[in-house]
């Protein structure tokens, strides 16, 4: 059986972070969110992948290649113009043969779950029950059948979400040719199974327990905690004396921690880094490769990206700090409140208490400088020393 990875999309709600890569490809627990799920499909024993991919596909493409690194093979399908989900599924039609597993590219779900729907017979969805049903597709059942599929409405019917995992046989395809344009003016692959429901055809559901779902920003940090607690431990690096590891840490290849550091994991720090002296990494902290954790510097619940440096200094929580990035002496990220409540960002509530910022790729800050809550920092933006930023800031801007 194959299956088909919808990664096509920018993700215009990851913004500042897909300015420069697809969404698909945002590190968690320094692997693309892709990456993960092709391994846990691979656990499941699929082999064989299509790839629909578009924005910035160049990286994806070069990242994965053929699959002989994780002993699988890839193709590729590029959509042009993302035109909606049932148009990326039309394109593989010629592609596959017989029943195909069909994924959305930036979530995460367990072999286990992907295992079990592959033996279906039936189009199925996937289905998870949540609590908080915002901004999420939402499905109707009756006994063992789908029969009513909503997208992100106001009054939730039900707290089924549909997960973006499935079952397809090679039906969908006659569905897609019947799918109009949605409101968003796209052709959805929810709007064909609604039209096979209605035909009177079989769509089945299977309900999973385990989901990460990334739509905003801070999202990845819930994602990169979970992950973490699941990483074992290894030193491929060097550590000086004098320095302090509890619990589990993942030091890559090349990586240096010298004197005086503190690492309290789950930590997980890519290959070439250099870490200290004398700083202070806490719990759920991924930092990729090439970086540098300087002298009396902290770092809390955060994901670094590739070749950044916070050298001297520094106070980062709860954040999330784009590849290139360099924070001036005494720069510091605020993550919580006054008032100890739920942090807002653009009008949106995050729901999380505490929140620091999200930099771009780029982003550079001078000697003292200081970053607001839930500040969005675009990319290649300059914060000048004692400057304060605050609130959703364009790239390439100048703060002094």
């Amino acid at each position: 059986m194959k299956a088909v990875i919808l990664a096509a999309g920018e993700g215009h709600r990851m913004r500042p972070l897909t300015y420069t890569r697809p969404k698909v490809m945002l590190p968690i627990a320094n692997k693309p969110i892709l990456e993960h799920l092709l391994i846990e499909a691979k656990s499941a024993g699929i082999k064989e992948f299509i790839l629909i991919v578009g924005y910035h596909d160049e990286q994806i493409r070069r990242y994965f290649g053929t699959g002989e690194k994780w002993g699988v093979t890839i193709d590729y399908s590029t959509q042009r113009k993302q035109a909606g989900t049932a148009d990326a599924v039309r394109m593989v039609e010629g592609m596959v043969d017989g029943n195909f597993l069909m994924m959305n590219g930036d979530i995460i779900v367990s072999h286990q779950d992907i295992g079990v729907l592959a033996d279906g017979r039936d189009t199925t969805m996937s289905l998870v029950e949540v609590e908080d049903t915002e901004d999420l597709g939402l499905v109707e059942i009756k006994e063992d059948r789908v029969t009513r599929i909503h997208e992100k409405v106001s009054k939730p019917p039900s707290n089924l979400a549909n997960t973006g995992l499935y079952l397809f046989t090679p039906e969908i395809f006659s569905a897609i040719s019947q799918t109009e344009t949605s409101p968003r003016g796209e052709y959805e692959i929810t709007d064909s199974l609604q039209w096979l429901v209605n035909r009177g055809d079989p769509v089945s559901y299977q309900k999973i327990g385990y989901w990460l779902d990334t739509s905003y920003p801070w999202d990845l940090l819930s994602a990169n905690e979970t992950l973490l607690k699941t990483i074992e431990g290894q030193n491929l690096g060097e550590v000086e004396e004098n320095v302090v590891i509890r619990n589990t840490v993942s030091l890559g290849k090349g990586t240096i921690v010298r004197s005086g550091s503190y690492v309290v994991g789950p930590v997980i720090i890519g290959q070439d880094c250099d870490i200290g002296p004398g700083c202070h990494i806490r719990p759920y902290t991924s930092i990729g490769d090439g970086c540098h954790i300087g002298n009396a510097a902290e770092v809390k619940n955060s994901i670094v990206m590739n070749n950044s440096d916070i050298p001297h200094q520094n106070y980062v929580g709860d954040s999330i700090i784009g590849e290139g990035c360099n924070l001036g002496a005494g720069t510091k990220i605020a993550n919580l409140r006054l008032d100890e409540q739920n942090i807002w960002v653009d009008g949106k509530n995050t729901k999380r208490r505490k929140l620091g910022a999200i930099l771009g790729d780029g982003v550079k800050t001078g000697i003292n400088a200081s970053i607001n809550i839930g500040t969005m920092i675009g990319n290649n933006t300059q914060i000048g020393p004692g400057a304060v930023a605050s609130g959703i800031i364009s790239p390439d801007s100048r703060i002094s």
